[in-house]
């Protein structure tokens, strides 16, 4: 029996059942009134209801803390206003889907991926790592079809040597599909994720965690790309021509996200270490060089503002290189130098290396155990 058939049976046989039905008619207008005016009740619910901005365990705290309030606590709690607040929370705590997907893409999409509620718990970090990842070895594909229509798709192109990479990041997404190319000369393989995971799954969770490219090719790729989905265009001839996409992008119309202006904030990035971690397989190296020398790189095109970050996360005065104009590498080689990085890549609690780059690294720290500069460095036990 409920608690609402007690209380009816109570008031039938009690002496003062009017005086009880009237103090429950009184309650619940007190109820009301505190859901109308009450600053306090009105900020608890606004909190619950803000998209995007609280955990579930944070939505439940609120609730558990409304319940605690005497003799209205637990209706509030169990009013049919905060039934439609759940609702909301439920809703806004599920991935939105960019633009709109046929019912025909859905049928043909991955049948092994999860639950939209369930890539919230994939943890920001690995967003972050693999961010980092795309902006140095993947990008974002929009082709015309020989129809001439839009094709969108993710491509993360590595070596094949590499392919437990791929297999990680599709373990953890459940999206996408991993094609090896055996050439002879450079074996590849590539994970590809379509227009329908990347409306339904991929870019909603980077929104969701406020997760951005931070280089400036893959930048336009995505930014393309979302205003391609957003405003639901189909046929190739409507994309923006590349003087009109240069124009937004000097305009800073079309940008999603906007970049640091300086290197202290590409440094206060919450993601940014994770984000770095993932360029690092990407596009960093593990060297010992002929002197005996151990060496740390990252190199990519040009960045500046990006490098010089790099130097504020390693805590180094080193000068950033340029090559041809084209490239930026950050290279360390001092004890010093050499202790931050393996300070950052194995004590820090970050994501940490993975695949083909994770076994260099592994490999790189043997070396620099076994030598005699660098023996009596703090390293990660074997």
């Amino acid at each position: 029996m409920d608690r609402w058939k007690r209380k009816k049976k109570f008031f039938r046989a009690g002496k003062y059942t009017k005086d009880l039905l009237l103090l429950v008619a009184i309650k619940r207008a007190f109820i009301k009134f505190l859901y109308l005016n009450h600053p306090v009740y009105g900020c608890m619910i606004n909190l619950i209801a803000m998209y995007g901005q609280m955990s579930l365990w944070g939505a439940t705290v609120i609730t558990n803390l409304m319940s605690a309030i005497p003799w209205v606590g637990q209706d509030i709690v169990e009013s049919k206003n905060i039934t439609e607040y759940s609702t909301m929370v439920a809703t806004a705590l599920s991935l939105p889907t960019i633009g709109t997907v046929s019912v025909h893409a859905l049928k043909k999409g991955n049948k092994v991926r999860l639950n939209k509620k369930e890539y919230l718990s994939i943890p920001s970090s690995f967003i972050a790592f693999l961010v980092g990842f795309i902006d140095g070895d993947g990008y974002i594909q929009v082709t015309r079809t020989p129809k001439g229509f839009i094709t969108i798709k993710l491509v993360i192109s590595i070596h094949l040597d590499d392919i437990s990479t791929l297999q990680y990041i599709h373990s953890v997404l459940k999206i996408g599909k991993i094609t090896i190319y055996p050439d002879i000369k450079n074996p590849r393989c590539k994970l590809i994720i379509n227009r329908t995971d990347l409306q339904e799954v991929f870019f909603p969770l980077l929104l969701h965690h406020g997760i951005f490219f931070l280089t400036d090719t893959r930048r336009a790729q995505f930014d393309l790309a979302m205003s391609i989905l957003k405003e639901d265009k189909k046929v190739y001839d409507e994309i923006p021509t590349a003087n009109e996409i240069r124009a937004l992008a000097a305009g800073r119309v079309c940008s999603l996200f906007e970049l640091p202006q300086t290197a202290e904030g590409y440094a206060k990035l919450g993601f940014f270490k994770h984000w770095i971690v993932g360029f690092v397989c990407a596009e960093g190296s593990f060297l010992i060089k002929n002197n005996n020398d151990g060496c740390f790189q990252i190199k990519q095109r040009v960045h500046v503002l990006l490098f010089e970050a790099f130097k504020l996360v390693f805590e180094t005065n080193r000068k950033i290189d340029t090559e041809k104009g084209l490239y930026n590498q950050f290279s360390v080689c001092s004890k010093a130098d050499i202790q931050r990085v393996i300070n950052f890549l194995s004590f820090s609690g970050f994501h940490p290396l993975i695949g083909l780059k994770g076994m260099k690294y592994l490999i790189w720290l043997n070396l620099l155990r076994n030598s005699y500069r660098y023996s009596n460095l703090n390293f990660p036990p074997l």
